[in-house]
């Protein structure tokens, strides 16, 4: 728990740059209710730049200066779909700081100190300029990273009631190996271009030719390679789409040892084996990720149903007042030890890759 807090130091480390006007709002207007809480402007404000400082830090190299006006979904940009993100999860803060009875829950004075210093670091590196454009003041700070600090607390024990239990009928993944013919190849450039239908029909028949070797042959490897093709490997379940739907669906009706015919898609022709009906490392992922769907749908259920108890209202006026096209906010990345002799460096690090992760 300390490093997920560490995360939150992140955000005491900011860019800020004015491209244009800045909307004006008075920190103390209401952007949402929740019950009977008030979530002001300055709270909403501060959250969402350390949010957009993620997404500027982390993606503006791939999706361009005017990564906030790009569309993210039909009809909807990106800043459209991150801000909707980002005012749930201030609602799903609000929440779960109310219901932390229900689960015993509070923060630890070594957890609130780290808050604290945080908060103080934050005020001390960034210049009063920059802090009234991110609604920086100390006291907001403070407020925000509790908030996010809670979350991170009250997620943890709301997942620990997710059923853990998956049998490996449930989890099972079988293994192939296999051998893509492919309706691709390079033109003088390297580059990867599409076969004439003609040279598809070469491709055809010399999938086929191995297809029928392949299933007298006692080792579908040391045959391929005899053949001067390449043996790919995968594990999949009725429902994978790779390395392609179509060969999944013949794969999975073999038994072990037993050998396709020759599967056409639109990228080329495929000849597999199946392996094995349950491939032990993959099935004990596969139970990894379904303990995670369900723990995640477990949280994401609960509040949603809080929120919906709660009663939410939103004042969309003041919402689209802060606006990320007119202010750039990016993550420092001359960050050091900030805590002195009160973290290890390493910990600084794993809190600064989880910070990514968490922006993906």
């Amino acid at each position: 728990m300390k490093k997920k807090i560490l995360m939150l130091l992140m955000a005491g480390m900011l860019s800020v740059v004015s491209l244009a006007g800045c909307s004006s709002f008075e920190e103390d207007e209401v952007v949402v209710t929740v019950g009977d809480e008030k979530v002001t402007a300055d709270i909403a404000n501060f959250y969402a730049r350390y949010v957009q400082a993620q997404y500027e830090t982390y993606y503006s190299a791939y999706l361009g200066e005017d990564m906030w006006r790009s569309e993210a979904a039909e009809g909807k940009t990106y800043e459209e779909s991150v801000k909707e993100s980002i005012l749930q999860n201030l609602e799903d803060m609000v929440v779960l700081e109310a219901h932390m009875k229900d689960y015993d829950m509070s923060l630890s004075d070594e957890e609130k100190n780290v808050i604290e210093k945080a908060a103080k670091k934050f005020d001390s590196v960034n210049a009063l300029e920059d802090k009234e454009k991110v609604s920086g003041s100390e006291e907001t700070v403070k407020r925000v990273m509790t908030l996010m600090a809670i979350q991170l607390k009250m997620q943890d024990k709301i997942q620990e009631g997710a059923d853990t239990e998956v049998s490996d009928e449930e989890a099972a993944q079988k293994s192939i190996q296999y051998v893509l013919f492919s309706y691709k190849n390079e033109d003088e450039d390297g580059k990867s271009k599409d076969m004439t239908d003609e040279e598809k029909k070469e491709v055809d028949k010399k999938a086929e030719e191995f297809a029928k070797g392949v299933k007298e042959a006692e080792d579908f490897e040391a045959f391929a390679k005899e053949k001067e093709l390449e043996v790919k490997t995968g594990t999949f379940d009725s429902e994978s789409k790779i390395p392609s739907g179509d060969l999944v669906e013949e794969a999975d009706k073999l038994k072990e040892g037993e050998v396709t015919g020759v599967v056409k898609t639109d990228n080329g022709c495929y000849v597999a084996k199946l392996t094995s009906m349950l491939d032990r490392e993959a099935t004990d992922a596969r139970k990894d990720t379904i303990v995670n769907d369900r723990k995640q749908e477990l949280y994401a259920d609960t509040c949603k149903e809080w929120r919906k108890e709660a009663g939410i209202k939103v004042d969309k006026d003041v919402w689209e007042k802060i606006d990320f096209k007119e202010i750039k906010v990016t993550m420092r990345e001359e960050v050091k030890d900030p805590y002195s002799n009160n973290v290890e460096t390493d910990d600084v690090a794993d809190a600064k890759k989880e910070a990514e992760e968490n922006a993906q």
